[in-house]
């Protein structure tokens, strides 16, 4: 009687495929991660770059989907499926680790990144949809004996899991979303050597010459990312870039000329310190002057410290709360010399609290009343912020106002912005 079960590490790895078949499951983990990720580069990028999150995260996770519905089904004209996955990391290393370089250079360059863009997020999607495909393959190739499906699909799953969560709370604030890429590159061509070592019998010597390439260029590529982020914000900007970082919320760049100093959150300006006093007087010492009592005020926004700078010019002030979402403003503010000149080192003064949380929410879990609340947000430009255009939001504030409290609203420019300005004016008006 003959056994009709086909010999394990039929493949020829071995007296069995458990090394391969575990190390393909680790790698099905890890270049998950990396694609999850890359899609993720690509939506933030469109958003900082074009602007409207909601529509730009919707269609590069459209593209990306169904570009990778297209790479799973050229995925079947792979003849080697061991050579395949190893060529399709190493072109994802150099493609999806080198699109946040490419993408910022085009747009500083030339303004137009929209077709890039859309080009290197099909080639990406195309490659990570033929991963799986392909791991499935292998692993059928060497006789995993305890191959299932569901099992690379689950493992793939969770990397997807980890990479969303690490994305916002550790990738970005730590990289930035060029090291970030050109990182993810690198582990993509690290997934492509150890299997170019692993089924080495099976590789050709010019696999292991474009792999030595690749890993070279992404890593002098990682090496020089930051070089690379300063000469794209150099001709992105006039002036002398002093500082440029990415929060979990946004990309700061602070920027100064002679005695000039201009900041910009996600490419847009925020103030420019020739002229800021006019528009954070007239925020601010209206509301102030007319107030019966200021012993106690609330800001929204604001976290560069000019408006509660103001604030604190008045002396019955004996409280300031200042909310304002991203922990990375506050304390560059607080802490940076020449800001905390700008700002009268307002956010270092002990009646103020720095609260770094989300507006809505503060405001809906907040029962302290004030005597002036001082609105200072950004234009409602993307749903998140529409939220704190409301007519609910502005009735919780006015619920927070004591019985003698006055509330400022920041509202855009009647000239430059008439829709948005009228409409806050509405908004108020109606509630």
């Amino acid at each position: 009687m003959t056994d009709a079960t086909p010999p394990r590490g039929a493949a020829g790895q071995g007296p069995t495929a458990r090394g391969p078949e575990i190390w393909l499951l680790v790698a099905t983990f890890l270049v998950a991660v990396a694609g999850m990720v890359y899609e993720l580069i690509a939506a933030t990028l469109s958003s900082y770059l074009l602007g409207d999150s909601v529509r730009q995260f919707s269609l590069v996770i459209g593209v990306f989907l169904a570009a990778m519905g297209l790479g799973a089904w050229v995925s079947r004209l792979v003849a080697d499926a061991v050579r395949g996955f190893v060529w399709a990391q190493i072109a994802l290393g150099v493609v999806g680790g080198f699109m946040a370089p490419a993408l910022y250079f085009a747009f500083a360059w030339s303004g137009a990144v929209e077709l890039p863009l859309y080009l290197l997020l099909v080639l990406t999607g195309a490659l990570c949809g033929m991963e799986i495909p392909l791991i499935a393959r292998v692993l059928k190739d060497i006789g995993a004996p305890e191959f299932r499906f569901e099992n690379v699909l689950s493992v793939d799953y969770v990397g997807a899991l980890v990479a969303s969560v690490a994305f916002p709370l550790v990738i970005v604030p730590h990289l930035g979303l060029m090291s970030a890429s050109l990182s993810l590159g690198i582990l993509n061509l690290l997934v492509a050597g150890f299997s170019l070592w692993l089924f080495r019998a099976r590789m050709g010597r010019g696999v292991a010459v474009v792999w030595a390439l690749a890993l070279a260029a992404s890593v002098t590529g990682l090496v020089a990312a930051e070089r690379m982020v300063s000469v794209v914000e150099a001709s992105l900007y006039e002036d002398e870039v002093l500082i440029s970082q990415d929060s979990r919320y946004q990309h700061i760049t602070l920027t100064r000329f002679r005695n000039r100093t201009r900041l910009y959150l996600d490419a847009s300006i925020q103030f420019d310190s020739l002229d800021e006093y006019r528009y954070h007087e007239m925020l601010v010492q209206p509301a102030m002057a007319l107030a019966p009592r200021v012993a106690t005020v609330l800001i929204l926004g604001g976290g560069d410290g000019m408006a509660a700078r103001e604030v604190l010019r008045h002396p019955g002030v004996q409280a300031v709360t200042l909310v304002d979402l991203d922990a990375a403003v506050t304390d560059l503010f607080r802490t940076h010399p020449d800001l905390r000149a700008l700002n009268g080192d307002a956010l270092n003064d002990p009646r103020l609290a720095i609260v770094n949380a989300d507006a809505w929410r503060f405001v809906q879990e907040d029962a302290r009343s004030y005597d002036v609340i001082v609105v200072d947000l950004p234009d409602p430009k993307s749903i998140a912020l529409s939220m704190l255009y409301t007519q609910e939001f502005y009735a919780r504030l006015v619920e927070r106002l004591s019985a003698t409290g006055l509330m400022v609203v920041q509202s855009g420019s009647p000239l430059f912005a008439r829709q948005g300005y009228w409409s806050v004016v509405h908004t108020l008006a109606a509630t």
